[in-house]
């Protein structure tokens, strides 16, 4: 398995109602073969301002980089560009 974590820190002043459209553009991104797991929720901590997690989880890294490479992450990517900064962190999941 192969784990990719997003936080989105969403700069201020960024409207509620882009924000809830950037959430349900990044919802739909995780619908790609190999794709285990993906969810996307708005943090209910809010003390650093607005944060979009995105939590996936793929096949293997194989997977992962072929979803990387994809337009739709492409655009996701533009798209989040332009309201958010963010941290990503990768790594390979040991199986259990």
């Amino acid at each position: 398995m192969f784990r990719h974590v997003v936080l989105f820190r969403i700069r201020d002043g960024v409207d509620a109602t882009d924000i809830s459209a950037a959430t349900r553009m990044l919802r739909g991104r995780g619908r790609h073969a190999g794709v285990v797991s993906w969810a996307v929720e708005r943090s209910l901590d809010d003390r650093k301002g607005t944060v979009i997690a995105q939590d996936a989880t793929f096949a293997d890294a194989a997977v992962f980089g072929e979803w990387r490479s994809s337009e739709a992450h492409r655009e996701a990517a533009n798209q989040m560009a332009r309201i958010a900064d963010w941290w990503v962190a990768d790594w390979e999941q040991p199986a259990i």
